[in-house]
């Protein structure tokens, strides 16, 4: 299965949401993707232009095209 690199960068309203009410991102994260077939590998925190990164395994580029833009889709605190 081929495996997909995605940045994430926060939204202040997003932040204050998780400062408010800390959720594991991985958990609705490994929930859609593995309704599309993939598989979560790392998620890791990071300074500069994006606050997280992480690799997925998908079982093609349009389960990874779908994961992406439901996560754009998706209000802050969701996913």
């Amino acid at each position: 299965m081929p495996s997909y690199l995605f940045q994430v960068s926060y939204s202040a309203p997003a932040w204050a949401a998780m400062i408010q009410k800390p959720q594991d991102r991985v958990k609705a994260v490994r929930k859609a993707v593995e309704k599309l077939g993939g598989k979560v590998g790392a998620f890791w925190m990071t300074f500069g232009d994006y606050d997280l990164v992480g690799v997925l395994k998908m079982p093609d580029n349009i389960s990874a095209a779908a994961f992406a833009m439901a996560v754009a889709a998706a209000e802050p605190a969701r996913m």
